[in-house]
């Protein structure tokens, strides 16, 4: 069974930090908590795992080995049968790491769930904000720290900082890329990774609309 869970923001500009109106955003949490632990470690898991890029070619892979590089008797020499043995230099490996593929399946609707848990949990480290885009016509890194530090937020200390607006602009990208612990993301893109690294989270006021229309189907 779900519940349906009102959040209030105040709205905060970002040009005076004076607080404008509210703004309520509705989240559908599950009433179980145990299951809402296990959807959100489902979903940090499915985006943890990653698909194994190493690769070695064993000893039927590698190239060249069709004729016995000497005889086998009468050499002195070690007996050998194949110039492609483990044992010879450029031969192929023993139970080295073999490419595949992973994957974890999980439903939409489950990342969904795990994504508004999340945010209904950070809702006291969250800041909504009003023209945080349209403030930034060119890039401007000196902006967005002035910006941050209106908010009370360092980006000199490891105090992860997530940003999240309607649209990715190339402006804001240009303006946020060079600063360590801030990371920019679009309403439509949210990932778990990075609303659970972020302990301050600054999302513009469109933003907050496509969140409240898209992680609430």
């Amino acid at each position: 069974m779900n519940i349906k869970k009102k959040l209030t923001y105040s709205i905060i500009s970002s040009q005076d930090k004076t607080e404008q109106n509210t703004k309520e955003i509705t989240l559908n949490l599950s009433k179980q908590d145990k299951n809402n632990i296990y959807i959100l470690h489902r979903a940090l898991t499915q985006q943890l795992i990653r698909d194994r890029n190493a690769n070695t070619k064993t000893r039927s892979q590698v190239s060249g080995g069709g004729k016995k590089p000497w005889k086998q008797k009468g050499t002195g020499k070690a007996r050998a049968g194949s110039n492609r043995s483990p044992l010879w230099r450029g031969g192929g490996v023993i139970f080295g790491p073999q490419k595949r593929k992973c994957s974890k399946k999980i439903n939409k609707k489950e990342k969904q769930l795990a994504l508004r848990i999340i945010i209904e949990n950070k809702f006291k480290d969250t800041i909504v904000t009003e023209n945080f885009v349209e403030r930034i016509e060119k890039p401007n890194t000196k902006l967005i720290v002035n910006t941050l530090k209106q908010y009370k937020l360092d980006t000199n200390i490891k105090n992860n900082i997530l940003i999240i607006v309607s649209k990715k602009t190339h402006n804001l990208h240009l303006s946020t890329r060079n600063l360590k612990h801030v990371e920019l993301l679009a309403a439509n893109h949210l990932n778990v990774i990075s609303l659970l690294k972020a302990n301050q989270i600054i999302i513009d006021k469109d933003a907050l609309d496509i969140i409240n229309k898209i992680y609430n189907e």
